[in-house]
């Protein structure tokens, strides 16, 4: 894999205003290529684990269930991604640790149809709180 197709699709899920358009650039670069599906390995990762619970269950106005969720992450590149099911609907997510922005797609329809729902997501740093030592 090119690096520069990384670095494409880094910029794309953070400038990006269509979220299909980075959804799609991932699906035709990344998602099919067997020298892309070989480059990582099974991981968990809670921060990931709690976004899609929480984001499908907004999505869908009610707790759901997330099965088949089956994560991946590539150290080089600093990328998670991976499929779900929810709602007996297809799921995908990608996340960059490094810039802490990652994007769910989710299939809008069941039986499912090409509509999709998207949401692009961002981590939040939680800085320790000010104190009288902090100068500007």
């Amino acid at each position: 894999m090119k690096i520069d197709r990384f670095q494409e699709l880094k910029q794309k899920l953070t400038n990006e205003s269509d979220l299909s358009n980075i959804w799609l650039f991932f699906m035709d670069h990344f998602a099919d290529h067997p020298e892309f599906t070989e480059l990582g390995q099974a991981a968990y990762n809670e921060y990931l684990d709690a976004v899609v619970n929480k984001t499908c269950k907004h999505l869908f106005g009610k707790a759901t269930k997330i099965t088949g969720f089956f994560l991946i992450y590539i150290p080089e590149y600093q990328l998670f991604h991976g499929p779900f099911q929810v709602e007996g609907r297809i799921g995908g997510v990608i996340y960059f640790e490094d810039i802490k922005i990652g994007l769910l797609a989710v299939s809008e329809d069941y039986p499912l149809t090409d509509m999709v729902k998207y949401s692009r997501f961002s981590e939040i740093i939680q800085l320790s709180a000010p104190n009288h030592s902090d100068r500007n």
